[in-house]
C-alpha cells in the first residue's frame, strides 16, 4: 500500500480516521482527534493501516440528492412523451 502525507487512513482493526503526516519505508506518523477533542500523534507500522474510504461531505450529499431528483424528473418527462400520440406533419 502506498501512503503519502495528507492521506486519510484507518487501522485495519477499526478506530478513528487518521491523517498521515510523515511516511518512512515501514511506518507512517499519523494524527487524529480523540472523542474529547484531544489531538493524538502516533507512528504506526504500514502493515496495520489501510486507506479510509472517502465519505461525502454534507454539501456533496445535498448536491447528489438534487442531481438524482433532476434525473427522476427528466425520466418522468420522457415517459410522458412516449405515451403522447405523435403529431403528423402536414
Amino acid at each position: 500500500m502506498e501512503v503519502k502525507p495528507g492521506d486519510v487512513v484507518i487501522l485495519k482493526s477499526g478506530g478513528h480516521p487518521m491523517s498521515v503526516v510523515e511516511v518512512s519505508e515501514t511506518t507512517a506518523a499519523c494524527v487524529w482527534m480523540g472523542n474529547e477533542g484531544d489531538l493524538f500523534r502516533e507512528t504506526l507500522p504500514l502493515a496495520v493501516l489501510e486507506l479510509a474510504e472517502a465519505e461525502p461531505s454534507d454539501d456533496e450529499e445535498d448536491d447528489e440528492d438534487e442531481h438524482e431528483d433532476e434525473e427522476e424528473a427528466d425520466e418522468e418527462d420522457e415517459e410522458e412523451d412516449e405515451h403522447e400520440p405523435k403529431k403528423k406533419k402536414k
